[in-house]
C-alpha cells in the first residue's frame, strides 16, 4: 500500500464519495478509481459498495479507513520529527481547548519549555471533540481540555486541575446591585468567549440551562475581550474565578447572584497509550500535575530573568 492509495481511501471514507475525494485531493476520478482498485487487489476485499444511499463499507473497509488515518498521521509525524532533529530540536505539539489555551497554557508552556534548550512547543486551539481524531492521526502529541463524560478507546485521560467559571458583571450593571430572579438570566446580554460555540462545553450547557436566546449572546475572540466589555457594563461574562479574584475583591467586577450561574469543570490531559505515545507527551502529562506547573497555570510561570526566553507558538484556531 502506498501513501497515495491510503490518502485516497481515507478521503473517500471521510467524505463518503469518490468524486468528493478527487476534488479534495486535486486528482481525477479515474486516478481515485485506480487507487481503490489497487487496494482491492492487494487486500482481497471489496472495501465498499455503492448503493442508492451512498457508500456501504465492508468490515475490512472500515478497518482500513481507521488504519489509513493512523498510518498517514504517523508518516507526517515522522517527517516532522526528522526535520526537527536535523535542526537539533525536539518538538512537542499540543492541542488545547479555548479556555485552557487562554488562561492556563501560557504559564504552563513557558515553564515546561525552559526545562531543555532543544525543546520547542507548538500549541493549537481546537474544540475538545476533535482531540481523539488529532491524537489518532498523530497531528498532535498530547491534548489538554475539559474532562469528557467518557474516554475513547486507545486514549488515556488524566485529570489534573479543577476550575470554575463564574458569571460576573461590571460595577454599574443592575445585577451588581441585586440578585437575579429565578428564570430571568436569559433576558440579559451575555458576553462570551469562543467556547460558547461548542455545544458540549460547560458554557453552552449554562446558556441552555437559562434559555439564553441567540440574540442575547455576543461571542468574542477571547475571554479577555468579553470580560473587558462586562467591566464597561455591557452584560454578563463568564470568567475563571481565580483570574478575577482581585477585581471581585475591590468591586470592579461583581458576581451574579443567581442559581446556576457557575460552571464547574476539570482539565485533563489526553494522550495515546503505551509505546504509541511521544516520550515528550509522557513527560508533559507527568509535569502538569506538579505544584510548580499548577502554580504556573494559575498565576504565570514567573521564570527567573536569567532564563526568560519568550517562545513563539504556532497557534491555529478551529
Amino acid at each position: 500500500m502506498t501513501p497515495a492509495q491510503l490518502r485516497v481511501f481515507a478521503s473517500i471514507a471521510r467524505l463518503g464519495s469518490s468524486k468528493a475525494a478527487a476534488g479534495e485531493l486535486g486528482v481525477s476520478e479515474a486516478a481515485v478509481s485506480g487507487h481503490v482498485s489497487a487496494l482491492r487487489r492487494q487486500l482481497g476485499d471489496e472495501l465498499f459498495r455503492r448503493s442508492a444511499g451512498g457508500l456501504n463499507f465492508t468490515p475490512g473497509g472500515l478497518r482500513l479507513a481507521s488504519r489509513a488515518v493512523e498510518m498517514l498521521g504517523l508518516q507526517d509525524q515522522t517527517v516532522h520529527e526528522v526535520r526537527a532533529a536535523a535542526n537539533g530540536q525536539r518538538i512537542l505539539r499540543i492541542a488545547v481547548s479555548t479556555l485552557f489555551g487562554e488562561i492556563a497554557a501560557p504559564g504552563m508552556i513557558e515553564l515546561f519549555s525552559t526545562r531543555a534548550h532543544d525543546l520547542d512547543v507548538e500549541m493549537s486551539v481546537w474544540t475538545p471533540d476533535q482531540f481523539d481524531r488529532l491524537l489518532t492521526a498523530r497531528a498532535v502529541d498530547v491534548a489538554i481540555g475539559p474532562t469528557p463524560p467518557a474516554s475513547a478507546d486507545g486514549i488515556r485521560l488524566k485529570e489534573f486541575l479543577r476550575y470554575q467559571l463564574v458569571a460576573v458583571v461590571g460595577a454599574g450593571h443592575e445585577l451588581a446591585r441585586h440578585s437575579a430572579a429565578a428564570g430571568t438570566l436569559g433576558r440579559y446580554t451575555w458576553l462570551l468567549g469562543p467556547s460558547a460555540i461548542d455545544p458540549a462545553s460547560g458554557t453552552a450547557h449554562l446558556l441552555r440551562r437559562h434559555a439564553v436566546p441567540e440574540h442575547n449572546q455576543r461571542i468574542f475572540q477571547n475571554f479577555t475581550a468579553a470580560l473587558t466589555a462586562a467591566r464597561a457594563g455591557g452584560g454578563i461574562a463568564l470568567c475563571a474565578g481565580h483570574t478575577a479574584a482581585a477585581e471581585l475583591a475591590d468591586g470592579r467586577l461583581v458576581r451574579v447572584q443567581a442559581t446556576g450561574a457557575v460552571v464547574d469543570g476539570t482539565w485533563s490531559t489526553f494522550s495515546l497509550f503505551g509505546a504509541e505515545t511521544n516520550p515528550l507527551a509522557n513527560e508533559l502529562v507527568r509535569f502538569v500535575s506538579t505544584p510548580r506547573a499548577i502554580q504556573a497555570m494559575l498565576t504565570g510561570s514567573g521564570t527567573n530573568i536569567a532564563r526568560f526566553r519568550p517562545r513563539v507558538h504556532v497557534t491555529l484556531w478551529s
